[in-house]
């Protein structure tokens, strides 16, 4: 396929560029790491966070525009990590990355983007690529580092047109955990750090790893349950095995129907033992595709620390109507059109009406397309983890 778009010039003091599928160049100062990775550029709206972001297993393979113009300037330590596998592949800002200020920083950001891997590009026109993308959608596009400034852009660009993109991708299966794990982490407080599970905590909670953050695992502890943490592919033989009081579905990347071939079947075998569940984001989703709904792929997504959640539905009481700021990061959504009868919207995006969360009729089983962990906030739906543990009292 030959590109659709002109070729800038390369400045002369550039040393990194994206390179999207149709041929346009965007040209900057590459940090971090040095080499090229592909995947899918998408737009994050938070102004905090940035270490927990490129950390979120549900970025794998995702090249982050960040809107917030100063990143890295809080540096970067062991403590906001909230996966340790492959997560976003770069991140795309527009000020250079000063030097850190922050009392909590152990290490400049442009060294742990290069110790972990990932290629950042700086000095870009973000609210451009915003616009660009909110227009025209997510464009699949190659990040490439190189010091002294020589690249290959023909070759850039022929990787990025041949990337087969997200959509029937299952990546869940490449962030999941390769082995049970009985989590002891709890949660964060300033000046002590992370706390520990209490040894005696019950109720018991399976949750299916499909590419989760940490925090949640944290947050399920707070709310007083005991969590052991089980691969994305383990059987529904192997979870009732660990008599659980609940079973928990965690947010990932990737495209829903692609990872629910082998979860969707294990989720419905679990509303058929009546066994309480709660998802987040992909676990959401899938939990809506073992009801009965579809999913869908989003024109751009949605990814920030500052969208606008309306609870709906019966059920909410007086807090019916009630407005939640909540993060967000995803690329897919659950079909609100497609749910069946026995199925209950109970939230939805302020932004554009998509669905945001969903209730199982009949059953105690419910999920949410944001992310209530939050981390590094907002923190106005914790709520639901105390629903979720204290139902299983």
């Amino acid at each position: 396929m030959a590109p659709s778009a002109t070729i800038p010039a390369q400045p002369k003091d550039a040393t990194g560029c994206v390179v999207l599928a149709d041929g346009s160049v965007i040209w900057g100062k590459g940090f971090g790491a040095v080499g090229e990775a592909v995947g899918e550029v998408c737009f994050n709206t938070a102004m905090t966070g940035y270490q927990e972001v490129m950390t979120d297993p549900s970025y794998a393979a995702q090249i982050v525009t960040f809107t917030f113009p100063h990143i890295g300037n809080v540096g970067a330590n062991a403590e906001d990590v909230e996966g340790d596998v492959d997560a976003a592949v770069g991140c795309i800002v527009r000020e250079d990355v000063t030097q850190p200020s922050n009392f909590r920083s152990i290490e400049e950001f442009t060294d742990w983007m290069a110790r972990n891997g990932k290629i950042g590009l700086a000095g870009v026109d973000t609210r451009a690529l915003t616009r660009r993308i909110r227009k025209s959608g997510a464009p699949n596009a190659v990040i490439a580092h190189s010091p002294d400034g020589n690249f290959e852009v023909a070759a850039l660009i022929a990787r990025a047109q041949e990337w087969s993109g997200l959509e029937g991708l299952d990546l869940a299966i490449r962030v999941t955990r390769d082995d049970q794990q009985s989590w002891e982490g709890g949660y964060w407080r300033l000046g002590h750090g992370y706390g520990r599970a209490a040894d005696d905590a019950t109720p018991h909670v399976v949750a299916i790893d499909f590419g989760a953050k940490d925090n949640i695992f944290r947050n399920l502890v707070k709310a007083g349950a005991k969590v052991t943490i089980v691969p994305a592919k383990t059987s529904l033989d192997a979870i009732m095995a660990l008599k659980p009081d609940g079973v928990f579905l965690s947010n990932g990347p990737g495209d829903p129907a692609a990872t629910g071939e082998y979860a969707v079947p294990v989720i419905q075998g679990l509303l058929d033992a009546d066994m309480p569940i709660f998802g987040i984001c992909l676990g959401h989703q899938m939990l809506a595709l073992a009801a009965g709904a579809k999913t869908i792929k989003m024109h751009q997504g949605h990814r920030g620390a500052n969208h606008p959640v309306q609870r709906v539905g019966e059920g909410w009481g007086d807090t019916s109507g009630l407005v939640e700021i909540t993060s967000m990061n995803h690329g897919f959504a659950v079909d609100g059109d497609t749910l069946p009868e026995t199925v209950e919207q109970t939230h939805v995006s302020l932004f554009d009406g998509s669905n945001c969360g969903i209730a199982v009729k009949g059953k105690n089983a419910f999920g949410v397309q944001y992310h209530p962990e939050a981390s590094p906030g907002p923190q106005d739906s914790f709520y639901l983890f105390e629903k979720f543990v204290g139902g299983l009292a």
